[in-house]
């Protein structure tokens, strides 16, 4: 599996689809983790996020964001 891993890349026309302006990046996401479920049941996304936010309780609050297909915006403000 690691060879396998290890001849990974991206073709050019991959990596254009990825690039943004940096500025407008680095502003708005610059406290932001991208999290994802790895279950196959259902995930109640109210209880995940009393749940995650009670865990972490980060000093200038945090906002989590539904994404879709079981991934997450974290959104931290300090």
């Amino acid at each position: 599996m690691e060879e396998e891993l290890a001849n990974l890349s991206l073709l050019d026309d991959e990596e254009e689809a990825f690039q943004e302006e940096a500025l407008v990046v680095e502003r708005t996401y610059q406290f932001c983790l991208v999290g994802r479920c790895l279950t196959d049941s259902v995930v109640h996304f109210p209880s995940l996020r009393n749940t995650m936010a009670d865990l972490w309780h980060p000093i200038g609050g945090i906002c989590i964001t539904d994404l879709g297909e079981k991934r997450y915006l974290f959104q931290f403000f300090s």
